[in-house]
């Protein structure tokens, strides 16, 4: 048994994994990280989720925590944190809850295509890292088979995500802008917002670590054009406090609300870019869709089974291209964080984000509501009164 009062239950290639990992090693939180595929996460774990799905932890009293958003909270809310993820400014927070969600859940079309579809660099590479999430004890020809199952399936969420022929030269064009736009930013700054990172740098991290700087054709394609951006994975991901002398930054603070740099303004024009339409078609998807089913009991999901993550596929423009996406109701669960911010803010510091939201194309971001919550219970995302 384990001595490290955390174990985290994951995979090396996971996109959600990496966040809770980085966030409790730079905090100094001790654990012990286990594959999937690991007989205890099968046996004893999963049937407790109601769903194969990673990251988990087991906490000291052998209770769980699904979901790399809550597994922070619950650290946040111990004071386990050297400095809190959630900044104290409300436009700052308001931020940091946009690139929570956009990290997560906008930059999916890159992550996948540049993980499936350059299959020359990085196939060996993805099949070794899979070897944490398939059970001990198969032969080669069954570790193939197995190997091939889960990677198929994932290749076909990436056609679930948008990552379809027709769209595949601007996913290419787009996420080298995104690079850019990031990197120009890092060259000011350490962390997303100034001196320590956020929860919209572990939101960032998410799709930035897993897939795109760790799977070798994107890897190589940070390192060559965007290697501030790369170098932040390294801060993201290390236990030490970095005070890097290449960077014009001084001390660890935050910026100051009224003075968020241009850089910033740029990556949240990205995002409105890149991820409004296909958010507000979510959105309209979803009110739709719950409008014919008025009868959803609370505390469930609508649909026969409990564990399903989405609700359709919902088609809008993304940059030219007619593309469908899956509806997945977690994406409102982030996206509430960011309204709940908004609407609890005073009038002032409304006034206040509603001016940089309203200056970088996000304003309608703000208004995004489906007309019945979404919760989380039991580990599973659920509708609300």
């Amino acid at each position: 048994m384990s001595e490290a009062p955390y174990t985290l239950y994951g995979m090396a290639a996971s996109l959600y994994t990496g966040k809770v990992r980085a966030y409790m090693r730079h905090h100094g939180i001790p654990f012990e990280e286990r594959g999937a595929g690991h007989a205890e996460y099968g046996e004893d774990i999963v049937p407790k989720l109601g769903r194969f799905i990673v990251p988990a932890v087991v906490k000291p009293d052998g209770s769980l925590i699904q979901d790399g958003t809550d597994i922070l909270d619950y650290f946040e809310e111990r004071g386990l944190s050297k400095k809190s993820i959630y900044p104290e400014d409300a436009t700052l927070k308001a931020v940091a809850y946009l690139f929570e969600l956009f990290g997560g859940e906008g930059l999916l079309r890159p992550a996948m295509h540049y993980r499936w579809n350059f299959d020359a660099d990085n196939l060996a590479f993805i099949k070794g890292s899979f070897d944490d999430v398939l059970p001990g004890g198969l032969s080669t020809e069954e570790n193939q088979k197995m190997f091939e199952f889960a990677s198929g399936r994932m290749r076909q969420a990436a056609v679930a995500f948008g990552v379809v022929p027709d769209a595949m030269k601007t996913i290419e064009e787009t996420y080298t802008d995104f690079l850019k736009r990031f990197d120009a930013h890092l060259a000011q700054s350490y962390f997303l917002l100034g001196g320590h990172a956020t929860i919209g740098d572990y939101g960032l991290f998410n799709p930035l670590f897993a897939h795109l700087g760790r799977d070798p054709h994107p890897a190589m394609l940070m390192k060559q054009t965007a290697p501030r951006v790369f170098k932040w994975l390294e801060r993201m991901n290390g236990p030490e406090t970095f005070q890097d002398h290449t960077v014009d930054w001084e001390g660890e603070g935050l910026f100051a609300s009224g003075a968020v740099p241009e850089t910033l303004k740029d990556l949240m024009r990205y995002v409105a870019e890149e991820y409004l339409p296909e958010i507000t078609a979510h959105v309209a998807f979803a009110n739709n869709w719950l409008a014919e089913r008025p009868d959803i009991e609370p505390g469930t999901n609508g649909l026969e089974d409990p564990a399903q993550r989405a609700i359709g596929m919902s088609e809008f423009n993304w940059r030219g291209h007619q593309v469908k996406t899956m509806v997945m109701p977690y994406r409102f669960y982030l996206l509430q964080r960011l309204t709940d911010c908004f609407a609890q803010a005073g009038d002032a510091e409304q006034k206040e984000i509603r001016a940089l939201f309203a200056e970088t194309g996000l304003d309608a971001m703000l208004d995004l509501r489906t007309t019945r919550r979404v919760e989380r219970a039991n580990h599973l995302e659920v509708w609300g009164e």
